[in-house]
């Protein structure tokens, strides 16, 4: 399963200037606005939690919200991402991948989800 999405910097720079710590607290947890270095970051974890939740085939929403997504770094700087365990359960996921970068105002992230699922594929 594969997810992607893209945000404008600047929205999330409006977004933050606007609401202040209070807006990070609505879709980054303590220890994600520990790691986010500037508005880029911020950015980036943005793309990251929707193209997570993209790839789930769910999006945003109350069976897939925010803080079922946990984006970290290892000590290479390279993120990655840990689920909430109900959706490692409902899915049987085995691997994650993540890239996050960000240029020219935009960030961008792409997350790849390994499933024992069976994938529906469509028939014509």
């Amino acid at each position: 399963m594969i997810g992607i999405d893209l945000v404008k910097i600047d929205r999330i720079r409006k977004f933050t200037e606007r609401f202040g710590n209070k807006a990070l607290s609505k879709f980054l947890t303590p220890e994600e606005i520990k790691l986010a270095k500037g508005v880029e970051t911020i950015a980036g974890f943005w793309a990251a939690k929707e193209a997570v939740s993209k790839a789930l085939g769910l999006g945003i929403s109350k069976k897939c919200g925010f803080f079922d997504i946990k984006i970290l770094k290892d000590k290479k700087n390279k993120p990655y991402f840990k689920l909430s365990k109900h959706l490692i359960k409902k899915f049987k996921i085995v691997d994650t991948d993540l890239s996050i970068s960000h240029d020219s105002g935009f960030a961008i992230a792409i997350a790849h989800i390994k499933s024992k699922q069976k994938k529906k594929h469509l028939s014509f």
